[in-house]
């Protein structure tokens, strides 16, 4: 698909990995929508990119179904749909004090990450699969964020690695699934990036992290990420898959 005057969707869109998606969206002439909970953030972004800022919760249906009627009514119908919001958590089953991990804590990672992905993906794809097919058929694309904690999930990450293999093992039904629309899916899995959040630990945590990277031995660029997710759009043949993007790391158990 030719990003140019596409309308765009980009969850998570007002910081990290999502903000980076969205300012990579619009240099290549879409229009976009950032969606966050944060709104100061996704207005301060939207500004930036000459976009629009729709602040929602992914895991609320009128919350998401009020985003995408904002978003349409200032670009039009989106084709492409970017799923990047997400949150972590870390919790050994066995606590300290002898006690169970929180099922709280288990159910509202679950709840943000993949049922939250999945309630964005079947209210785009009911909107998108009424437009008009493009050339070759095709009527948008979306993008699943996981992880490689779904494949090497490291001790304590229980939810956080459940909720993105569930994104993972999503990716070729709902690919398959939506083919008749001519719709495509398919899900980053990033490795160790230079997030806000990653930032935020002390900087020989962060050179560690870094060293542990084969090649090349840094952290990833969210912009690498974004050229990554742009380039599925770009790519129709794209479709159903998986792809690890992480310089060959393979995380250790902790």
């Amino acid at each position: 698909m030719n990003i140019q005057g596409q309308a765009a969707l980009v969850t998570g869109g007002a910081s990290g990995l999502g903000e980076a998606t969205a300012r990579e969206l619009a240099r290549l002439g879409a229009k976009v929508a950032v969606l966050d909970v944060n709104a100061v953030l996704a207005e301060k972004v939207a500004a930036d990119i000459g976009g629009i800022a729709c602040q929602c919760d992914i895991t609320s249906t009128d919350s998401m179904q009020a985003a995408l009627a904002k978003a349409e009514a200032k670009h039009g119908p989106a084709r492409i749909l970017m799923n990047i919001a997400g949150i972590g958590s870390a919790k050994r089953v066995v606590q300290k004090d002898g006690g169970p991990a929180p099922l709280d804590d288990f159910a509202r990672v679950i709840n943000v990450n993949l049922v939250g992905s999945y309630n964005a993906a079947r209210l785009f794809a009911a909107a998108c699969a009424k437009l008009p097919p493009l050339d070759g058929g095709e009527r948008g694309v979306m993008l699943f964020t996981a992880s490689i904690a779904a494949f090497d999930g490291q001790v304590g990450q229980q939810a956080y690695s459940a909720s993105k293999g569930g994104l993972v093992g999503m990716t070729l039904p709902m690919a398959r699934d939506l083919a008749q629309h001519g719709i495509r899916v398919c899900t980053i899995a990033p490795g160790l990036f230079a997030t806000p959040l990653l930032k935020e630990l002390p900087e020989p945590v962060q050179q560690s992290l870094a060293a542990s990277i084969p090649f090349p031995p840094r952290l990833g660029k969210p912009e690498e990420f974004a050229q990554l997710a742009c380039h599925i759009v770009k790519n129709q043949h794209l479709n159903g898959e998986v792809i690890r993007l992480d310089g060959a790391l393979r995380m250790a158990p902790r």
